[in-house]
């Protein structure tokens, strides 16, 4: 017995042990969250899901195409904090009388200033009210507007004529929407089909083109297409109506990243697809062309902006809030008061953060302001909002291509958000709120001036709304994934029928994981840390 009590021993040893390690397993899951019923309690899209090695894997169409990589929406691609630009010149309001050229002046002082890295430097609007007859332009590379805090700290209070407060950029088209440039090389794409969310693609002769050029894809209007789209034959008050003008074309910029014989790759994918069937026998040019001539590196933060609350239609002139034609420029932290259509955007690579946008006269007549128009490519509003009734919250005008990110944003009134007309390609509402109104992705058929489809290869993730309209474009997808509130089956705008086909609904009233399109896609690309540079 003695030989068998060290034996004895140690089996006990090994029984007290392994009680004490179950208890404090059981102990620790009644109070740590359990990461596998975290997820069994949210859903898991087929079209981007994590994959066994942490990776976001895409489900395609029969054709090739998928959800795009949204990540390089924002401020100089997404991923990069917005800049800290030191202080150079300060503003003290008057006290009553108009600073609108007290402050012009100081901006036009530090846009004379030298370029350092890229900025001029900061003019800071001291806490207080200025009153402000006319815009506030920033016209030069490198300069910011900059109050002293939002919630009333410092207040542009509008007056005088109507105008848009705070106007940045040099005025023109956005370029996504502009008249094509004159080429200094064009070739055509070759391939029969390139899809949409694709990075690189075939053309028939890549020469001319190397790693860094801005090139533009010029997908043309044909009556083909338009006939393909079921577009041709919109009718109001017994008037035809035109969608998309034959021979128009519909351009998407890129950067080249790389050349490999004919074949290119981009530095973000397209968000629209491009078929030969469509093309016409001049086919997709693909024309390499000169950057416009847009203000870089612009800012405009921390301020109130307070205007008269106007009960008119948004036909009429008006008080707006703020318009960016810009590239790698930002919008952050302003509180918005009774303007109407108050922030608009043109450009690429532009984020606004944290603006908010609140009415209380309701807009008069049957169209619509849109509060938010993001009318550029590479766009990313985060944690945006706006309260109002009988307006579109956000909504896009004709021709822009992606990727249009909206994100943790929150919309109160019965407002909606939409790509409102005319093909805009690739935006993503992401954990968006509109508890009031909807989110739509649809054709608008004659409505407006024949606005047709809106928008195709853009998707909600996560979002809450009363209601929503996602209809399947031909030949192209809209996706709500993850989505609570019903989508509802419509007929084209003044059409009695058929109701048009819906577009995928994946995991309904259910949300997905990741929680985050973007923000996964961004982590992804980046790393963490680019998640940590915009806030999360």
């Amino acid at each position: 017995m003695k030989k068998n009590k060290p034996i004895l021993k140690s089996l006990l040893f090994v029984v007290v042990i392994s009680s004490v390690l179950l208890l404090s397993a059981c102990f620790l899951s009644a109070f740590l969250p359990d990461r596998n019923k975290e997820r069994s309690a949210k859903g898991q899209s087929e079209w981007v899901y994590l994959g066994a090695d942490g990776k976001l894997k895409y489900k395609t169409t029969p054709a090739g195409d998928r959800i795009m990589d949204f990540s390089h929406a924002g401020y100089r691609g997404g991923g990069v904090a917005l800049p800290a630009v030191p202080v150079k010149k300060r503003v003290k309001p008057s006290g009553g009388t108009d600073d609108t050229a007290v402050i012009q002046a100081a901006v036009d002082e530090v846009a004379a200033l030298p370029l350092v890295n890229g900025f001029r430097g900061a003019v800071l609007l001291e806490p207080g009210v200025f009153i402000c007859s006319g815009p506030v332009s920033i016209t030069a590379d490198g300069v910011v507007l900059r109050g002293s805090g939002a919630r009333n700290r410092t207040t542009i209070k509008i007056t005088g004529p109507k105008h848009t407060a705070v106007v940045v950029g040099k005025g023109g088209n956005n370029p996504g929407t502009a008249a094509s440039q004159p080429a200094a090389f064009q070739t055509v794409i070759a391939d029969r089909y390139v899809p949409s969310g694709a990075v690189s693609f075939t053309v028939a002769d890549a020469k001319g083109l190397a790693a860094g050029d801005l090139i533009e894809i010029r997908k043309p209007v044909t009556s083909a297409w338009v006939h393909f789209m079921e577009m041709d034959n919109l009718v109001r008050d017994d008037k035809p109506q035109t969608w998309l003008v034959e021979g128009s074309t519909i351009n998407t910029r890129r950067t080249i990243a790389a050349v490999e014989g004919n074949r290119i790759t981009v530095e973000v994918p397209v968000s629209d697809a491009f078929d030969s069937k469509y093309a016409g026998p001049a086919g997709t040019v693909v024309a390499q062309v000169e950057p416009a001539d847009l203000v870089t590196q612009c800012g405009v933060e921390n301020l109130h902006i307070q205007a008269p609350p106007m009960e008119t239609s948004h036909e009429q002139a008006l008080y707006s809030a703020l318009r960016i034609n810009g590239q790698d420029c930002w919008a952050k932290n302003i509180f918005i008061e009774e303007t109407m259509n108050s922030v608009g955007v043109g450009g690429n690579r532009i984020t606004l953060e944290e603006i908010v946008v609140t009415r209380t006269v309701p807009n008069v007549g049957a169209s619509k302001p849109a509060e938010f128009a993001p009318n550029a490519g590479q766009i990313l509003l985060n944690r945006c909002a706006s309260t109002g009734d009988n307006i579109w919250h956000a909504a896009t005008g004709a021709k822009v291509a992606g990727p249009i990110v909206l994100l943790n944003c929150n919309f109160t009134g019965n407002g909606h958000l939409e790509g409102h007309q005319r093909w805009t390609t690739g935006i993503l509402f992401d954990n968006c709120q509109v508890q009031e109104g909807g989110i739509d992705l649809k054709n608008r058929g004659s409505m407006g001036s024949g606005h047709g489809w809106g928008s195709a290869w853009s998707v909600a993730w996560n979002c809450s709304a009363k209601s929503y309209v996602v209809q399947q474009p031909p030949g192209a997808y809209n996706w709500m994934i993850g989505c609570s509130g019903p989508n509802i089956p419509t007929a084209r705008p003044f059409d009695k029928s058929p109701a048009l086909p819906l577009g995928i609904s994946d995991s309904p009233d259910r949300k997905v994981i990741p929680e985050s399109l973007y923000l996964a896609q961004l982590e992804e690309r980046l790393g963490k840390q680019a998640l940590k540079n915009i806030g999360y």
